[in-house]
């Protein structure tokens, strides 16, 4: 028997892509931009496995149209990009890759953090504009992080490890999520409040929640409503968590001081966007696990599960490894 037959939807570090080569017959998109939805459906048309990006849609009309297709590696944590219940009843392995990107991430939360407070992206953009004259008294002041009141908005590994870096600054940390962590409140400094107290007192609002129904536009209208005029946002979670146009309305009115988005809706935002332009909201492109080890451990996870499903095994970072047996994994291969 051949060599199993992938798609993978982008070229990810070599960390995971050589180990995929060797074991399969891989064809790779080299574009950096996703590949179209008609181009995704036909090169995974006739594939045993999909390596795919939170920008590829896994819906039950690609899995119909792909009847070969028995796993579906996710190069991210997050997985709503995927129809994890239509892959179940098909008998499809989904997995994703957790964990290895959680230090990585809350690093990048904690410096948007710092950046919008210290006004650093202002300033940059202030020098090279030529309109440094001089020191000044008043020039770009901005808030202070130490001692402040960081807000927590989900309380998973991510806003673990953020409370963890705020703990260096003195911070008092409250925090919000569905399922209250006694085991970490003590050790980690904690607070646990309500939502709309928790953005009530906070000085700095952090994101960690996953997309669900429930979370979505989570923080909305009447939710910037209730924060304080010197509240910075910070959102690395998911961009249709915060509600686009309320907080641009939050942002120009002074209704907040400021945002620092790694995610945007829509993603990517256009460069025309109000957003872009808000002297008080720095955007960048969702890069918050952009180190070059984090990207590699990432690329093996996904390489390991591909592999697995291929096998018809447990993948080791399973979605719905309760679908092995059933379907299209009825039978385990030896390629």
């Amino acid at each position: 028997m051949g060599k199993p037959r992938v798609f993978v939807a982008r070229v990810i570090p070599d960390a995971g892509l050589d180990r995929i080569r060797d074991f399969c017959d891989a064809t790779i998109w080299q574009d950096e931009l996703p590949p179209p939805r008609e181009v995704l459906l036909r090169e995974t048309r006739d594939a045993d496995g999909l390596v795919s990006l939170l920008t590829d849609r896994i819906d039950p009309e690609l899995m119909d149209a792909c009847p070969r297709l028995r796993v579906v590696s996710n190069m991210a944590v997050g997985f709503d990009n995927i129809d994890i219940p239509a892959a179940t009843a098909r008998g499809i392995l989904a997995g994703n890759t957790p964990g290895v990107l959680t230090e990585t991430t809350s690093d990048f939360a904690f410096a948007l953090l710092m950046a919008a407070a210290r006004r650093i992206v202002e300033g940059v953009d202030y020098v090279r504009a030529g309109r440094w004259q001089t020191w000044g008294p008043m020039l770009l002041m901005g808030a202070d992080v130490h001692h402040a009141t960081l807000g927590l908005v989900g309380l998973g590994r991510i806003g673990a490890e953020m409370a963890k870096r705020a703990k260096g600054f003195d911070m008092r940390v409250l925090y919000y999520d569905v399922v209250r962590r006694e085991d970490l409140e003590a050790s980690l400094g904690l607070t646990y409040a309500p939502l709309n107290d928790v953005l009530r007192q906070a000085d700095f609002v952090s994101v960690h929640t996953p997309l669900t129904p429930d979370t979505r536009h989570l923080i909305n209208r009447e939710r910037l409503g209730l924060m304080k005029p010197t509240t910075i946002l910070i959102n690395t979670s998911r961009g249709p968590v915060v509600e686009t146009d309320a907080l641009v309305e939050a942002l120009r009115t002074g209704r907040i001081a400021g945002a620092a988005l790694d995610v945007t809706d829509p993603e990517p935002l256009p460069a025309d966007h109000p957003l872009v332009s808000l002297p008080n909201c720095i955007v960048v492109p969702h890069i918050a696990s952009a180190s070059a080890a984090t990207r590699g451990k990432m690329a093996e996870i996904a390489a390991n599960n591909l592999i697995a499903g291929l096998k018809g095994e447990p993948l080791p970072a399973g979605l719905n490894n309760d679908a092995v047996g059933n379907g299209r994994n009825a039978l385990p291969r030896e390629w």
